[in-house]
């Protein structure tokens, strides 16, 4: 068998079949973050900016200026976050608490901002100033750590000094003027030397003019001053509802997502044909849709009135296995499941049906003697039937079989339940009662008990031409499926395939496909038969649909082109 990979469909399959699920995550996701949000209050935002140091005032700042007010702007904006400085803006302000603010330094710049969120925009305007106060107060000009009489004696020498430079250097000017208008020597020399005592004492003023400097705030590195004060917001900045309930939603998909991969992660049944292909190593030569309750007793009464698409899936069924005939010649066919109630009695009774339609004299055998059930689902009675052929050989086999409302197809029932369904089953005469019926019919189906319970089919299949699988798609579990094959495979049964029964539908049509063999079968159910070649579906040539012989209802198929059989497994 070839590598099989995923298509698209496969990876977006527990998507599909858990819509629901997601649907009603994003519903309720959505529909709960609105109503939380709608019921919150407005909030606001304030927010102050500060500047470390006096840089910018600076006309040749050092780099070593910049990097020390950046490295005080972060230790700054630290400190406004501790509890002396919450606790001086309480008791500043008149409040018990303060609302959530953050006090962060701008990236590579001397600024530090304030940012208050408050329901109330003025107490959120109140607060950011004042925390930018009590930071301020913090530096060594702030009010509680600075001597003012000090300060104000410093800054009044400087407002002197700073007068006497000026006058100093007007007097230069003058003088250095007079000297171009001098002619006497002696005069020269006087102005000469009134210069450099006006010089001497200007250098003299401006070093005690730069030495008071040093000791006051102006011009300090280790300052702060508010560049931009909090404002009265005016517009909320919260609930942000659209923003809440749409990021709900998208947590909800996800979450309802994962959980969909989650469930079809631990969900271990076969649910499609690709499946089949991958775990069993099998070929799916048929994909049953679901069927309703009036399907399973119309089609075992007449095909014709079956519902569209089971009669196609059947046909396929059928020309699949008559392709594979080709190169092994079925005249046999056991019909088998991994486990009870996954539809492998139904299976039988319609591929027998759909058989005979298409002109082929066909016998179907009930040999699950622990639970007999075909003759009620073909409406016949209850009499003589296997067990009875196989205690008695005297009995005339051909009187055994009952006819059917189908023509071409007859029925051999379970008869009696005996008390040792394997033993009978082992016998020689079974393998005579099998060649009495392959000499009477063109084909012969046999139902048995599930594989992976009873040893049945494994008795049986040795004796027959093919084994055919039936699995439940959604309810079949992988691991009775394998051990299905594998006592299957023990006895050398030759399973020629799958066929993958209670396959979903949708809408009026439904598509499969065969992995293995790289080929897609498509059927549109429109109550006819296609053309063949028109729209490659499969399906026979009779003008009630029911086909016509085995040969021109192969080669009227569409449903596997010649080069692309299934081969048995």
């Amino acid at each position: 068998m070839g590598e099989v990979t995923m298509e698209l469909p496969e990876y977006t399959a527990p998507l599909r079949q858990w819509w629901w699920l997601i649907l009603a995550a994003v519903v309720v996701a959505a529909g709960s973050s609105y109503y939380v949000t709608r019921g919150q209050p407005k909030v606001y935002q304030a927010s102050t900016t500060l500047m470390v140091g006096s840089t910018l005032q600076s006309p040749n700042p050092s780099g070593d200026d910049v990097y020390l007010t950046q490295q005080l702007a972060s230790t700054y904006a630290d400190i406004a976050k501790r509890e002396p400085v919450r606790q001086a803006a309480m008791a500043a302000l008149g409040l018990t608490w303060l609302p959530t603010y953050n006090v962060s330094p701008v990236p590579n710049t001397q600024l530090i901002t304030i940012v208050v969120v408050d329901t109330d925009p003025r107490r959120a305007q109140a607060v950011a100033n004042e925390l930018a106060r009590q930071l301020i107060a913090l530096t060594p000009a702030g009010t509680a750590s600075g001597d003012q009489q000090r300060q104000a004696f410093l800054n009044g020498q400087l407002d002197d000094l700073q007068g006497r430079i000026n006058e100093t250097q007007d007097a230069l000017a003058k003088a250095q003027s007079d000297l171009a208008t001098l002619f006497s020597a002696r005069q020269i020399a006087d102005t000469q030397t009134q210069i450099a005592g006006l010089e001497t004492k200007l250098t003299t003023l401006q070093a005690n003019y730069a030495a008071l400097l040093a000791n006051t705030q102006k011009g300090a590195v280790n300052s702060m001053q508010v560049i931009e004060p909090a404002s009265l917001p005016l517009t909320p900045i919260g609930p942000n509802t659209r923003g809440t309930v749409l990021l709900a939603a998208a947590i909800g998909l996800l979450l309802s997502a994962g959980v969909a991969y989650l469930l079809d992660y631990m969900d271990d049944t076969l649910k499609n044909p690709d499946a089949v292909q991958r775990l069993l190593q099998l070929t799916t030569v048929g994909a049953i849709p679901q069927l309703q309750a009036a399907d399973k007793i119309a089609y075992l009464k007449d095909m014709a009135g079956m519902n569209p698409g089971v009669a196609e899936a059947y046909r396929v069924l059928r020309t699949n296995l008559q392709f594979m005939a080709l190169d092994h010649p079925l005249r046999s066919l056991l019909v088998t499941s991994p486990g009870p109630l996954e539809g492998k009695s139904l299976t039988a009774c319609g591929l027998a049906v759909s058989m005979a339609l298409a002109g082929r004299k066909v016998i179907l055998a009930d040999a699950d003697l622990h639970r007999p059930v075909l003759h009620r689902r073909l409406g016949l009675r209850h009499g003589p039937g296997l067990t009875d052929a196989l205690l008695n050989e005297q009995l005339v086999l051909a009187e055994l079989l009952q006819e059917t409302s189908i023509a071409g197809l007859r029925f051999l029932g379970g008869g009696d339940v005996p008390s040792n369904p394997g033993e009978l089953l082992t016998s020689p005469r079974m393998h005579d009662v099998l060649a009495q019926l392959r000499a009477m019919s063109d084909m012969v189906v046999i139902d048995t008990p599930p594989a992976a319970v009873l040893v049945d089919a494994s008795i049986l299949s040795p004796e027959v031409d093919g084994v055919l699988l039936v699995a439940k798609a959604g309810r079949t579990r992988r691991e009775m499926a394998r051990r299905a094959l594998i006592s299957l495979n023990r006895v050398g049964a030759l399973v020629v395939g799958a066929v993958l029964n209670g396959m979903p539908k949708s809408g009026v049509g439904y598509y499969y496909y065969t992995q293995a063999n790289k080929h897609y079968y498509y059927m549109r159910h429109d109550g006819h038969d296609s053309k063949p070649g028109a729209n490659g579906s499969a399906g026979g040539s009779g003008a009630n649909g029911s086909g016509g012989s085995p040969a021109s209802d192969g080669a009227n198929s569409g449903g596997v082109p010649e080069g692309t059989r299934p081969q048995p497994a």
